[in-house]
């Protein structure tokens, strides 16, 4: 099985509705986001996917987020912007064009982050 990673990066503002502590207040974070793509197999000249497709991929759905304030986006309306529902709305945001996306990790800081994966 390979595996293929790249990152990105968007900084953005949020608050989390619910939440008893500083986190319930406006506050913002440079998030690093990893999307993690497997496969079994290997294309003709023996890579999963570019790197550039990916990357470009991975960028268009962060400049959606980059510079916003999270609770303000129609799908955080609805759910709260906790890095577990970041993780999961930018993987469903680009399953449909990397079909072979495993996963996706959100950093809010260097010591703490939140994985999706179906």
């Amino acid at each position: 099985m390979y595996s293929l990673k790249v990152q990105g990066t968007f900084s953005s503002a949020h608050n989390l509705r619910g939440y008893k502590g500083k986190c319930e207040d406006l506050h913002g974070h440079n998030w690093i986001v990893e999307i993690v793509i497997q496969s079994a197999q290997l294309d003709k000249i023996g890579m999963v996917l570019d790197f550039k497709y990916l990357k470009r991929k991975l960028n268009a759905a962060l400049e959606q987020m980059d510079h916003k304030y999270l609770n303000k986006l129609d799908f955080f309306k609805k759910v709260n912007p906790t890095s577990e529902n970041i993780a999961k709305h930018i993987f469903k945001k680009l399953k449909p064009s990397i079909p072979l996306l495993s996963s996706v990790t959100v950093w809010e800081n260097s010591t703490s982050c939140a994985t999706y994966e179906e």
